[in-house]
This record gives C-alpha cells, structure tokens and sequence, in this order.
C-alpha cells in the first residue's frame, strides 16, 4: 500500500518511479524511529499518512534540488567526456594547479590532502594542526569554489 501511495505521488510530480523505493524505505525508518510517539489509542492509518506526506515533500525537494545539476548522457557521451580528442592532459594539470593556487592557504591544503594524496579527513586533520570537522568544512568549500571557477573557465 505505502510503496502503491509514494509511488502514484512521485509519479504526479513528474519523478522517476525508480525513486519510489528510496522514499518507501524513508518512510518505514522514520515509523521506526518515531513509534514511540504513536497513541496506540489513535487509528495508525492518519499517523502513516503524515509521514509518508512529508517524506514524500523531503524527497521531492531533494530531488528537484538534485535535479538542477545532473545531467543525463549516454556511455558513449560519458566515455567522449574522459577521453576529449586534442586535450593535453599537462595543461589539464596546470589549470588544476592554478585553480588550487588561487584558494586560501587552508583551503589549498585540505584540497591536496583529501582529494589529490587521498588522505583521511582524520589524518590530513592531524597533518594539518587542525580538527576532522574543519578539514571537512574547508575540502567542501573549495571543492564548490573550484567548480565555480572550472565552470567560469571553461
């Protein structure tokens, strides 16, 4: 009933039935972890109803949010995207490089220790004088300044 219901309302909003399972397993973690708070006095049909309504709104706006920034292309397309004819992989690596460069001196840091050594965020914390939460922080505001410079590039 409850994948019947999330499924016939996903589909309304114009989304993938493929999402359904994913909203429907939403929906029963949350009636686990909020079962204490149900009135077994009450009828259990109106309370279900509730959570899946609103799981249901947490998805769709994760989705539509998701949705803003992905793009659907073939193998072939995803395989031409890697593998870009005329493309000097040492300019690639330059540009990467200058990208880096312009990044705050932390930011610099947690980018080559998480994302180029490949560095746990507790042991490029260590390295780094600093706390797993900070390295965290700073790796994901350079990752999203980077793409904005990368999308102003090219």
């Amino acid at each position: 009933m409850l994948r019947r219901i999330v499924g016939v309302q996903l589909r309304r909003m114009s989304f993938s039935p493929a999402e359904t399972e994913d909203v429907v397993q939403d929906v029963l973690i949350a009636v686990h972890t909020r079962r204490s708070q149900w009135n077994p006095e009450r009828p259990v049909r109106p309370w279900l109803n509730a959570i899946t309504r609103y799981k249901i709104i947490d998805a769709s706006r994760r989705l539509r949010r998701d949705a803003r920034g992905r793009i659907d292309l073939t193998d072939e397309e995803w395989a031409g995207v890697f593998a870009a004819e005329g493309a000097d992989p040492d300019h690639s690596i330059a540009d990467m490089e200058k990208m880096i460069a312009e990044l705050p001196r932390g930011e610099q840091a947690a980018v080559r220790a998480l994302g180029l050594e490949g560095a746990s965020a507790k042991e490029a914390a260590e390295r780094l004088g600093s706390s797993e939460g900070a390295v965290r922080v700073a790796f994901h505001r350079s990752l999203k300044r980077l793409m904005a410079a990368a999308k102003e590039r090219f």
